[in-house]
């Protein structure tokens, strides 16, 4: 294995050296590493959690890096256990079917693929599909669905073995499933995770047909400035993406992009479909319209982030000055959703099982153990049937509206909620 920790000293889009940091978190533990409770007589580990811009491209980000042998292979995120993702990649799937003209011959690779919830929705509409997801368990889960998944890390090597075809040992899938070059690739909610995008891009070119598109999905750099998500900021999460830095990093890998959208998750997402460059695809006018407000926005200003700074100083003060005003007055408070995010805010605002009776989550593999840092016990609904609190501070936030819908009971004897951002506020 790699170090455990290494440091970058330039930008993973653009290797310029010009890094500033902007907002710092302290050392915090890894965002999805939960604790069983023989693990509660062990000390975490905690790494930096520091945000740098880069003055030459704009890019905000990580430069310590977790490895991602660390990060990635025992994972705790399973994507199908949310609803709204399920109905969000299956409108994914619908649209890039109809708009790219796919058929029974097309073939759609998912990098990061997880148990297979984008790749589902394609297979039923006849289109052949692959997965790589490194995290053995969660590759497991997608080929008991029928999603062919190779558990490896993304690489050149790994898109040169696929393009040529080959059998695996991981799977029971034919070899005509795991050959060729695809129609589309996606990584969604994973290119901003990995720290050597250069060598996915050349993997994905490398796999790409002629005229194939390559889709990722990302966390937007507006939306996490203007809803202040800092949340967001997680060691798995290294680059914090406007429209302005990935076109730069397509540029320089001989690729372009042909169109931008705006997705509603997590708080505000860039949707970017891009292609090798000369194909002669379209350009649309969103990319344009995208560059010219981000660069009215001063994206690459470092007063913008000690504003944002400022910003968060405040939304901690407010969220722990409600929360000491309920306890004091002998409510009950709990959370719901245990999300990395969670963590996130859990640890750098300080909130632990003094104020958290228990947080509710609807995974699993996250029910029966404890959150990282603050050792807050994660539980099924159950708990929260048996044993309502006065109050659940909704820590996924992203999900409110279908979380307060899905707990009507709650609310009904009674119950309130709180959600913690973009500022701290109850809802009845």
């Amino acid at each position: 294995m790699s170090a455990v920790l290494t440091h970058n000293s330039f930008c993973r889009v653009c290797s310029g050296t010009k890094l500033k940091k902007v907002l710092s978190f302290g050392p915090t533990p890894l965002a999805n590493a939960f604790l069983k409770k023989e693990d509660l007589r062990n000390e975490e580990r905690y790494f930096p959690l520091d945000v740098y811009l880069c003055k030459e491209c704009g890019l905000l980000q990580l430069t310590d890096i977790v490895a991602p042998e660390v990060l990635f292979r025992d994972y705790v995120y399973v994507s199908s256990t949310s609803p709204v993702f399920v109905a969000h990649f299956e409108k994914f799937a619908e649209k890039v079917h109809k708009r790219f003209k796919l058929g029974r011959e097309s073939l759609v690779m998912d990098i990061g693929s997880n148990d297979g919830i984008l790749l589902a929705p394609f297979k039923e509409r006849g289109v052949r599909v692959l997965g790589i997801e490194p995290d053995k368990t969660i590759a497991r889960m997608a080929e008991k669905k029928g999603i062919p998944t190779i558990s490896e890390f993304f690489s050149p090597a790994l898109a040169r073995k696929i393009k040529k075809g080959f059998g695996s040992a991981r799977t029971n899938f034919s070899k005509k499933n795991l050959r060729g070059q695809a129609d589309i690739i996606t990584a969604t909610n994973v290119f901003a995770h990995i720290n050597d995008i250069h060598e996915v891009a050349k993997g994905v070119k490398i796999l790409l047909k002629k005229h194939g598109v390559f889709i990722i999905e990302v966390p937007y750099l507006v939306d996490f400035l203007e809803q202040n998500l800092f949340d967001t900021v997680y060691h798995e999460h290294l680059s914090y993406f406007s429209v302005s830095a990935l076109n730069r990093f397509f540029k320089e890998v001989g690729m372009e992009i042909i169109d931008v959208e705006r997705v509603e998750t997590h708080g505000g997402s860039l949707r970017v479909y891009a292609q090798k460059k000369g194909v002669l695809e379209r350009v649309t006018d969103a990319v344009k319209s995208f560059l010219n407000r981000e660069k009215k926005m001063g994206l690459h200003k470092e007063e913008v982030y000690r504003d944002y700074a400022h910003r968060i100083g405040e939304n901690r003060a407010k969220l722990l000055s409600l929360l000491a005003g309920l306890k004091q007055e002998g409510k009950r408070i709990a959370g719901y959703g245990a999300p990395a995010k969670g963590n996130t805010l859990l640890n750098f605002f300080s909130i632990g099982p003094d104020i958290l009776e228990y947080i509710v989550d609807d995974s699993p593999q996250k029910q029966g153990k404890f959150t990282p840092g603050k050792r807050i016990s994660v539980v099924s609904k159950e708990t929260l049937e048996k044993d309502p609190p006065d109050y659940l501070l909704i820590m996924a936030w992203n999900f409110a509206p279908s979380i307060m819908k899905k707990n009507e009971a709650f609310r009904k004897r009674g119950g309130k909620f709180i959600i913690p951002v973009p500022t701290p506020r109850i809802v009845k």
